[in-house]
């Protein structure tokens, strides 16, 4: 059986303007970066900004498990799908981030025969748009501390500084660091922070800024530190925001590269989905949606987090909502979930299935809460029975969802017909009655209660100290009205990741919460979730090479 790698390095991609001419981009409106790659320019943002939108169809699943979802395979493979079936349609997704490349969770570049191509250059710097928020980051730390050092006009109190270094690789050691070590030119001796370069705000605010000069603006807010009379400090104030823009100018064009049956595939932005929200650029979707009848886009990891900041965040900030979603689950995921042993997933175990079932139960129900049409599709296994197979199709139009199952990873576009043509029969036939889950007027804590309650399902919510003091804080300051980003694991609904199925008699824990100004959410942190992961015992990049002038290992 074949790599994903081997996979992706066998296809014959086709010349990115080729690509282009499917969505009626010409040439002129493309900035090449080889034959394979582009990024989009501002004249054709511009030209076709009064076309009419097209239907957008949201990918999001169950919790993820070992035993393996596959979103992005299925987001991939329904878009070459609706190729197949004639329909002008395009796919965005998130790029990929180095850290989890190199750690446990490998590429996210889709797998089998629904890839995104070319799969390599995807995974290892792309158009370096992360290089360039993270520079973007740095530079604002740089410029914080600079000014502390040259006098510190603002009157910074240095115990209050909020604003963490970033980098785009799992190094767990810069989690908690001291800087301004040496000589009374080296700075001021303080405790700092690096956060991954996803879970920058300057990532979220690239993925949610409309053009140049909301970017600006959104840069210009962000709070970096507090005063020493409780001020917040902005990069505005540290006169920071032109040269950030200046490194940011060219990532905040989409890209566009191809899947391995030459959909368009709009690939921009990767903020992670259990510490930031989760979702590809506005400015990317947006594009894809005035350009395609047909946009399939994904939510990171489960329902719980991804959907639900796409549908509470993006959609609120973009004003843009879903047509239909699709939730992904497999035989062997909801098995899993009830108590079955990886090594002995193949085996049929209709009992286990019924136990594990109630994952996807509560995602079914959560995201009716929204009002949006519900396709719940397996990403189909040969070890799956046909008695399991059965049960949830019946489980699931029990709910009142459609159903589809899906062979994309084997067999590409054609294992996502029956997929796309039960999307596309929904998008046809059922009109959404998209609705948010809170109104902005709620208090913080009223939203992260209705978040807790009604999406992972707890009784309620304790706070620490900290987290009491800090709520109150950014609402005096203003900021209240602001949605929440919820920080918690991806493994379970609750904030526990050893909980599976569907936990209950559970409260959420919220240790920290702090403002993203410039982004415009408020992020809560729950459990012992980390904005630093780790790299695992056995890291991914100790099997990645060059042989041959071709890069191995990478999955």
């Amino acid at each position: 059986m074949k790599t994903d790698i081997q996979i992706a390095q066998e296809a014959k991609m086709v010349h990115i303007k080729e690509v282009a001419t499917k969505l009626d981009i010409a040439e002129e409106e493309l900035d090449l970066y080889g034959k394979y790659k582009a990024k989009l320019s501002d004249e054709l943002i511009r030209r076709i900004e009064n076309n009419q939108d097209g239907k957008l169809v949201l990918v999001t699943a169950i919790n993820p498990t070992p035993a393996g979802e596959g979103k992005t395979t299925i987001t991939v493979g329904l878009g070459q799908a609706l190729g197949k079936m004639g329909k002008k349609a395009s796919i965005a997704l998130r790029e990929p981030s180095l850290g989890p490349c190199f750690g446990v969770k490998g590429g996210a570049a889709g797998g089998g025969y629904s890839q995104v191509v070319p799969m390599e250059d995807l995974n290892l710097h792309f158009t370096g748009d992360f290089h360039a928020i993270t520079s973007a980051n740095n530079l604002l730390a740089a410029m914080l501390d600079n000014h502390i050092q040259q006098g510190n006009s603002l009157n910074i109190d240095t115990r209050q500084i909020v604003w963490k270094r970033c980098l785009d690789m799992n190094d767990r050691v810069l989690r908690n660091i001291v800087v301004g070590m040496g000589s009374k030119m080296d700075g001021y001796v303080r405790e700092d922070h690096f956060v991954i370069s996803v879970a920058s705000e300057i990532m979220a605010i690239l993925c949610l800024a409309n053009d140049m000069e909301d970017l600006k603006d959104k840069l210009g807010k962000i709070v970096v530190a507090y005063s020493v009379d409780g001020k917040p400090v902005t990069a505005a104030d540290l006169k920071a925001v032109g040269a950030m823009a200046a490194l940011l100018k060219d990532a905040l064009k989409p890209n566009l590269i191809q899947t391995l049956e030459h959909t368009p595939a709009f690939v921009h932005g990767g903020p992670f989905a259990n510490i930031a929200h989760g979702c590809n650029s506005v400015r990317a979707t947006k594009l894809a949606l005035k350009l395609s009848d047909i946009v399939v886009t994904e939510a990171g990891f489960g329902a719980d987090l991804g959907a639900e900041k796409f549908l509470d965040i993006k959609c609120r900030k973009a004003g843009i909502s879903p047509d239909a979603i699709v939730i992904v689950a497999t035989v062997r995921a909801l098995k899993y979930n009830g108590g079955v042993a990886k090594a002995d997933l193949n085996n049929e175990n209709v009992d286990a299935l019924k136990k594990g079932i109630v994952n996807l139960e509560k995602h079914i129900e959560n995201l009716q809460q929204y009002g949006v049409p519900i396709v719940v599709t397996l990403n189909q296994f040969i070890t799956d029975s046909e008695a399991e197979l059965s049960f949830v199709q019946t489980f699931v139009e029990n709910m009142g969802c459609d159903f589809a199952l899906a062979k994309v990873w084997e067999k590409g576009g054609e294992g996502g017909l029956a997929l796309a043509e039960k999307v596309v029969d929904v998008l046809e036939n059922k009109k959404a009655d998209f609705k948010m889950l809170y109104e902005d007027e709620m208090s913080l804590e009223d939203k992260i209660h209705t978040i807790a309650t009604k999406i992972y399902g707890a009784n309620g919510v304790n706070y620490t100290a900290v987290a009491k003091k800090q709520l109150k804080t950014i609402t005096d300051l203003g900021f209240g009205n602001l949605p929440v980003c919820m920080a918690k694991t991806q493994y379970s609904l609750s904030d526990d990741q050893t909980k599976l199925g569907r936990p209950t008699d559970f409260d959420i824990s919220v240790r920290d919460v702090y403002v993203n100004a410039g982004a415009g959410f408020v992020v809560a942190i729950t459990g012992s979730i980390m904005t630093m992961p780790g790299l695992p015992k056995i890291p991914a990049a100790e099997g990645i090479d060059v042989i041959d002038d071709k890069i191995v290992g990478l999955f």
